[in-house]
């Protein structure tokens, strides 16, 4: 088929190659773009590490994309850069990640022993060796499940009544709460606990205090990650069950809800994560105690973010690696209860 010299004109020859990249030439044409990098240091003045690593992936990537622009055309080497920046994006991430969790289970595996799951700090000075987390642990169970009894039902409520039933002025201000609570610091919710409940009320500093400063915390979380996974159901179940002759709130119960857990789920763990490390609210209203205290509903209890908090402050050895091993537990019983969450979806999902 002829075309006009306009045509022509027009299209670059670059971009209708039809060539493609593969990956032992991908492979040579970074290494070659390494290769310059490294000899760029033997023979200028470029030193140091850092500069070294950005400098070998700024010429192994050049080096990648140009390959890929003279055998496949300027419009791929869009697609491959945005592929690599992705690629070194979520690799930082993984790095930064990793580099914490294998930092903190090295420092904090020297103070981990039977003996530390299973005491208090009661009695035990700075300097002392002996001495566990068991009263902690206990506190940010009883903390943290409260919280999420608080928050997560009244967070779904919420969100299906902003999906499915809000409409007009009402659910605008709902919204909108929502939006100011998901920005408030954290020690702004410590404070308010802490004059209305602890103050205000006079009940004093208590575990169930702590648990609903930090539900203040989950509950925009839990709204907002619920609403936006309803959104995703698709409108035939909701129309397949009205046709049946469902009512409403069945529906929801039995056909919205289940098809949206998994999402509904991730959002309630990424809530339960946002709070479990959180110190400052727990400062004000759980107060922090050595003893063991079983009972959240009266006296002060201590928590691992307290117990990581005071024991990082002192100056003692020994002080220092009990906080490494508080925050290595605090990091396990996350991951437990992540595990543990999405085992009960899976579970109901397959049912």
């Amino acid at each position: 088929m002829n075309m006009s010299k306009s045509a022509q004109a027009i299209i670059n020859p670059s971009v209708l190659r039809c060539g493609r990249l593969g990956p032992g030439q991908a492979v040579a044409a970074t290494a070659g773009g390494v290769a310059l990098a490294a000899l760029a240091f033997w023979l200028t003045p470029l030193q140091g590490r850092a500069g070294f690593l950005l400098v070998t992936y700024l010429a192994g990537t050049t080096g990648y994309l140009l390959a890929a622009s003279k055998i496949e055309g300027r419009r791929s080497v869009v697609d491959r850069l945005a592929a690599v920046l992705m690629v070194t994006t979520v690799g930082i991430c993984l790095l930064a990640l990793g580099s914490v969790l294998i930092y903190t289970a090295v420092r904090g595996v020297k103070a981990l022993d039977w003996y530390f799951f299973t005491h208090s700090m009661n009695g035990v000075g700075p300097r002392d060796d002996a001495g566990g987390a068991y009263h902690a642990i206990v506190g940010t169970l009883q903390q943290v499940l409260l919280a999420a009894l608080f928050a997560v039902p009244s967070g779904l409520l919420v969100a299906i009544y902003l999906t499915e039933y809000g409409t007009g002025r009402l659910a605008s201000l709902v919204r909108t709460v929502i939006d100011v609570m998901v920005g408030i610091p954290s020690i702004v919710a410590g404070l308010f606990i802490y004059a209305f409940w602890v103050l205000g009320l006079r009940r004093g500093f208590s575990g169930l205090a702590a648990a609903m400063a930090l539900a203040i915390l989950m509950l925009p979380i839990v709204v907002r990650s619920a609403e936006e996974m309803i959104k995703l159901v698709p409108p035939a179940l909701r129309e397949a069950a009205y046709a049946l002759g469902i009512p409403r709130w069945r529906a929801i119960l039995r056909v919205v809800l289940p098809t949206a857990s998994a999402g509904i789920t991730t959002g309630v763990m990424l809530a339960v994560a946002r709070v479990t490390g959180e110190t400052a609210p727990l400062l004000l209203t759980a107060f922090g105690f050595d003893s063991i205290q079983n009972d959240p509903f009266s006296g002060p209890q201590s928590s691992l973010p307290l117990f990581v908090f005071g024991q990082a402050s002192s100056a003692f050895s020994a002080a220092v690696d009990r906080a490494w091993a508080g925050a290595l537990t605090l990091i396990a019983v996350v991951l437990l209860l992540t595990v543990a969450a999405r085992l009960v979806t899976r579970r109901n999902r397959l049912v």
